[in-house]
């Protein structure tokens, strides 16, 4: 998967603020009353109960709010440090709480914790908005970016003050009493319709992955069963029960375009990425123009040679959905004479993550871990480490949860339940969540080689968080525009395939012995398999995205099924074949997990991964020379500068995006 945030309103994590006791609205008993003991602020997972989160979310919000009132009633001129600063450090309970239970209602969640959510999202909008419509706060904050004594800032200061002056002024602080009063209701209606989304796609897909095809349709024999299987997903939530979600997503696509209109945005997008690399829904759609052709070009010759091998075998029926996963097998097979069960033994799941996506972060950064037993943990899966820096010092803790369970989110992400910050004095403490099939017992945990990918994926991301050295926690690590945090996951991706790495992992789990040679040629050469179809699925996701939130306020409530089929229709990703990666009415990511108007994010940054990959290539590739300046360049700024800048200073050029089409072997 991805980076995810759940619901977060306050202004950083784990900072320390004074203001506000929480004495009087949280029993000292509570065990988000104060900060943990454990290493690192970890959490005392041991010790939390379901009921304890919402009267320490509700402390947290009343905490916060008394905070924000003593800087609004500071008699004292605005500075830095009495407005920006003061902001920065406000909500040190309520981010405690957040990060914990952000977590767990992804990950591990309960009836009780899913109702809390329900209960509690309007709140934390409310609070959010009574922070970020406060005119009084908001002029505060005009002073002192307006005051010469900014030019004196160091430049990460200087840098935060401009990040919270657009962040008041994209929130809607400029807008009048009555337009304010018009957004906090859209706010508070939106956030209850996508905690409503989430709570109705985890009960209607809970036997199913996030995505739209399903990885069983591979093995399936039967076409009837496939059909049957594919159908349940595709189907999944427009049951016209109470878990459709069609009413609630056409609704909160209706809301958002009455957002951006009452902030004088022509549409959703136009609003959510003036602080994006892209900038405009515009750039993107070029951006896609580029990429649309040569996709679907190859997804109709893969599709040609999947239907060859259906007739080959006297099938006498079209390809369909539910075809391509089992045909595209049989053909890869056939063309490269390669099996996904011959390889699957390599890849032993703990051989994967410590000879692997750990064995990769020493040989760039110089990294080491060692796993520890003594910290409470979620979940019986999970697993916990100490990560140490080239000089041995520990510098944050990993958590990691890769198996599926009924409880659980779909997809793979990443996110802190501490940030770093040199201005708390608070290192990460970072967790990686997949959902890939866990053995029965006694038996080992093998996995595709797309699922060693995503661990080095997600680890990708925890390494944006651990490299982190930024005095504020609202710029540092993966705190980062959408279209560049996948920028550090995707990149790290590469090494999965890397010589070096794989021949270290990629062990039979029985023998021991690395992937012969001629295996190795193989998994090599059908790199570019299928790349037509999982691009064209990608790009329609990130199309029907896109087309969703560029429309105008007077549109009408829209139909969910009509409008799919014309968005797809409109710009040529409507191939029968190749459904996108998620329909509508179950795309997470865009609804309820702050990627709307965003899905086009994994592929404008593999524009950039690709690229900076390419550098590697032309000065030695592995080593840690070359990590080191990745590090120092990308991985360690956080959102500390301009993007475009990072990114250029890097490279030496702006994003190119041939590197990516020649992975993809679209070029």
């Amino acid at each position: 998967m991805a980076l995810l945030t759940i619901a977060g309103v306050s202004c950083n994590n784990n900072t320390n603020t004074t203001g506000a006791s929480t004495t009087d609205t949280l029993s000292v008993s509570n065990p988000f009353y104060s900060e943990s003991s454990l290493p690192f602020q970890a959490p005392a997972f041991d010790k939390i109960k379901d009921s304890d989160y919402k009267p320490a979310l509700e402390a947290g919000m009343k905490q916060q709010l008394a905070e924000i009132n003593a800087i609004v009633e500071n008699k004292a001129a605005p500075t830095f440090e009495n407005t920006i600063i003061a902001i920065e450090q406000s909500g040190k309970l309520l981010n405690r709480v957040n990060g914990v239970f952000n977590l767990l209602t992804g990950a591990n969640s309960t009836p009780e914790l899913l109702k809390v959510k329900e209960e509690e999202a309007p709140k934390l909008t409310e609070t959010n908005d009574a922070i970020y419509l406060n005119s009084k706060l908001f002029q505060r904050v005009q002073t002192v970016h307006a005051d010469p004594a900014g030019a004196k800032l160091d430049a990460e200061s200087r840098r935060l003050l401009d990040y919270y002056l657009q962040k008041f002024e994209l929130a809607g602080a400029k807008l009048n009493d009555s337009d304010k009063e018009k957004l906090k209701a859209l706010n508070k209606e939106e956030a209850t319709l996508s905690t409503k989304f989430t709570t109705q796609l985890q009960a209607a897909g809970k036997d199913l992955q996030n995505t739209t095809q399903q990885p069983k349709l591979q093995g399936m024999d039967n076409r009837a069963d496939r059909q049957r299987l594919f159908e349940a997903s595709w189907n999944r939530a427009e049951k016209n029960d109470a878990n459709d979600t069609r009413k609630g997503i056409a609704r909160i696509a209706q809301i958002r375009a009455t957002q951006a209109n009452l902030l004088g945005f022509k549409n959703y997008a136009s609003w959510k990425l003036q602080d994006q690399m892209a900038k405009s829904p515009e750039a993107v759609t070029e951006f896609f123009s580029k990429l649309v052709p040569a996709a679907t070009a190859k997804a109709k010759a893969e599709a040609k040679d999947i239907q060859a091998m259906i007739d080959q075998q006297k099938g006498g029926f079209r390809l369909e959905p539910w075809d391509w996963n089992y045909y595209a097998e049989q053909v890869r097979k056939a063309k490269y004479n390669l099996d996904e069960n011959e390889i699957k033994p390599y890849f032993e799941i703990d051989k994967v993550l410590q000879k692997g996506v750990f064995f990769a972060a020493n040989q760039l950064y110089g990294l080491t871990f060692k796993e520890r037993k003594d910290l409470p943990v979620w979940q019986e899966d999970v697993r916990v480490f100490d990560v140490m820096d080239q000089d041995g010092k520990q510098i944050g803790l990993f958590y990691c949860d890769y198996f599926k369970r009924d409880n659980k989110d779909g997809g793979a992400w990443m996110s802190n339940i501490v940030n770093q910050s040199k201005l708390f004095k608070t290192q990460p403490v970072i967790y990686n969540i997949c959902n890939f099939e866990k053995p029965v017992k006694g038996q080992p945990a093998l996995i595709s080689f797309d699922d060693a990918t995503t661990m080095f994926h997600e680890f990708g991301h925890a390494l944006h968080g651990f490299f982190a050295s930024q005095q504020y926690a609202s710029l540092s690590g993966a705190n980062v525009a959408r279209d560049y945090v996948e920028f550090p996951s995707q990149f790290n991706e590469h090494w999965a395939s890397d010589p070096k790495v794989f021949n270290n992992y990629a062990l039979h789990y029985q023998t021991g012995k690395p992937m012969p040679q001629e295996l190795l040629d193989k998994v090599k050469k059908a790199a570019t398999f299928n790349q037509g179809y999982a691009f064209t699925e990608a790009l329609a996701a990130a199309d029907l995205d896109m087309q969703w939130h560029i429309l105008p306020a007077t549109a009408p409530l829209q139909d969910v099924d009509k409008f799919e089929i014309e968005a797809l229709k409109k710009t040529h990703l409507n191939l029968s074949e190749v459904p996108p990666r998620y329909r509508s009415s179950y795309f997470m990511h865009i609804w309820s997990n702050g990627y709307a108007a965003g899905y086009y994010a994994y592929t404008w940054t593999s524009m950039l991964e690709n690229d900076a990959f390419s550098w590697f290539q032309e000065n030695g590739g592995l080593s840690r020379k070359n990590g080191q300046r990745f590090r120092d360049m990308i991985l360690s700024r956080g959102n500390t500068e301009d993007y475009n800048k990072m990114f250029l200073d890097f490279r030496g050029h702006a994003p190119d995006i041939n590197p990516m089409l020649k992975k993809r072997g679209l070029l």
